[in-house]
């Protein structure tokens, strides 16, 4: 539901500032803080601008201690504030996990409700920017197994606002991945290419004031009906460029949020196509495609035609040096369609 509904054209990185923007401004409880978030702006700056505006009460530095960030969110939210914090990498969240898991993710449950953890930690993920292996993590499952935790990766500039919106006014705590290569445009694979700006698709055109999307709902990014493909935040691009190479009429569902999950729209696009192929860019085992595959087999079995595949990033640290023999680009997911589709 928007209220301002005058749209300019916005990177995601400037998708996510405007979300915290709005927010700052609509609730004085909404604060930012984390490594380099203040006076810098954030290493990608998605925070510039925000401290001169609003203060350094309501837009701090941190220390270098990712449990002691989460730790402060926690009793900040518990005693009425609502935290939007940055962990500068999500390969650095997990010395805080035991405070996300234990602590944010229960506290609701363990007061009877009497007190919430309503703290929002945006984190960069993912590959396509030679991180390396301390730079380039997606830790989505290790979340999306946590009950009382929401786990939500935009694919794109709007949802990216409107998600991040949601997550800020929802009184669970939210695990919010920002795949790193999407913040200056779509991507699709194709590293030796030249980058799209996000200026030039209409994802990347969003309204300037308050919008929100839901936290529980996909979106059918592309549709078809040959193959269903169920993917998120940078996959999405990769997807539909092996659709468009492969000539195959796939069916994109870009998940947003991956707990809670929207299996309603997803057994209503595979009962109608037969075929399903699971794409991510995080470690094959025990990745979040393992309980996509699940779910797909347990509703949908007898309308299924061919066996489920799944397309991932392999079980070894990300590479540096092998940056793309690792990253699941459009060849290695078209040839899954192809298979899928001819078995």
């Amino acid at each position: 539901m928007a209220e301002n509904t005058v749209k300019t054209s916005m990177t995601m990185i400037q998708a996510l500032r405007s979300a915290m923007d709005v927010m700052m401004e609509k609730d004085d409880n909404v604060v930012v803080f984390g490594q380099d978030v203040g006076y810098f702006g954030g290493v990608f700056r998605c925070t510039e601008g925000l401290q001169k505006k609003y203060g350094k009460s309501r837009v701090f530095d941190t220390p270098i201690s990712e449990g002691g960030i989460v730790g402060v969110a926690i009793g900040m939210g518990a005693y009425g504030l609502r935290p939007c914090l940055e962990i500068q990498f999500a390969d650095y969240i997990y010395p805080a996990y035991d405070q996300i898991v234990s602590e944010a993710a229960r506290l609701r449950f363990r007061s009877a409700g009497d007190f919430t953890a309503p703290i929002t930690i945006r984190t960069p993920c993912g590959g396509g920017i030679y991180g390396g292996q301390t730079h380039s993590q997606s830790p989505e499952a290790v979340f999306a197994h946590v009950c009382g935790l929401r786990t939500v990766m935009p694919s794109n500039p709007y949802d990216a606002k409107g998600l991040l919106i949601s997550s800020i006014e929802n009184d669970d705590p939210v695990i919010f991945l920002e795949p790193k290569r999407l913040y200056n445009g779509p991507f699709d694979g194709h590293h030796d290419k030249p980058v799209v700006p996000w200026s030039q698709n209409p994802l990347g055109e969003v309204p300037e004031g308050y919008y929100t999307v839901p936290l529980d709902k996909a979106a059918i990014f592309r549709p078809g009906k040959q193959l269903t493909v169920l993917a998120y935040g940078t996959m999405v691009w990769v997807c539909e460029a092996a659709a468009r190479e492969t000539g195959i009429d796939a069916e994109i569902i870009d998940l947003r949020s991956l707990w809670p999950l929207d299996l309603e729209t997803i057994v209503e696009s595979v009962k109608k196509t037969g075929r399903c192929v699971v794409v991510h860019e995080a470690t094959r085992t025990c990745g979040f495609g393992a309980e996509l595959v699940s779910l797909v087999q347990e509703h949908c079995f007898y309308h299924l035609e061919a066996p489920i595949e799944r397309v991932t990033g392999w079980d070894t640290p990300y590479p540096h040096a092998q940056e793309w023999a690792y990253f699941p680009g459009p060849a290695r997911v078209g040839a899954a369609f192809k298979r899928t589709v001819e078995a």
